[in-house]
């Protein structure tokens, strides 16, 4: 009797493990890593991440929508970002969107076909985005959404601050 429960716990901790392999193997950045994109495509403060491996589909969960500021290019995060991981790509993104000249694109896919040319892409749809694979080297810090400056009204127009929707106020700097 004591051989069908010993072979019981170890049928149930090999159950368990395949299960969990599928949810988190270390961090999202190391993920990423393993599969030949860079660590900094998502923000240094995940909440959480799920990956199911023979399908790929990756679903990453933030605390709150978040906005890449500091550094170019300026990308907007939602609280759920989800994607097909494959090596070397990001495909069928959604939840992620990229500043380009005054609107927030989204972005579709991210590819880095051969990692020694130091470029990655960022399929928006209508085009890709070209941009230096040193960008995304390491996580970046992100804001939450809305701690941006407050718009100004002045007479029946508002002033939106430097890279919102639009660059009014640094055309109102000018005059």
């Amino acid at each position: 009797m004591s051989s069908k429960i010993i072979l019981l716990l170890l049928l149930s901790t090999a159950a368990l493990l395949v299960a969990s392999a599928g949810e988190r193997d270390g961090s999202i950045h190391d993920l990423l890593r393993e599969h030949g994109l860079p660590p900094g495509l998502l923000p240094k403060t995940v909440e959480s991440y799920t990956l199911n491996r023979s399908t790929g589909f990756l679903e990453v969960q933030l605390d709150r929508p978040l906005l890449r500021q500091a550094r170019q290019p300026r990308l907007l995060f939602d609280q759920v970002v989800r994607g097909n991981l494959s090596y070397g790509q990001l495909r069928s993104v959604v939840g992620l969107e990229q500043e380009e000249l005054f609107l927030w694109l989204p972005i579709c896919g991210i590819l880095v076909s051969d990692p020694s040319s130091g470029v990655i892409l960022f399929d928006i749809g209508v085009a890709r985005k070209q941009l230096s694979l040193s960008l995304f080297e390491t996580p970046p810090d992100c804001s939450p959404v809305g701690s941006e400056p407050p718009a100004k009204v002045v007479g029946d127009v508002q002033i939106l601050p430097k890279g919102l929707l639009g660059r009014k106020q640094a055309f109102q700097d000018q005059r």
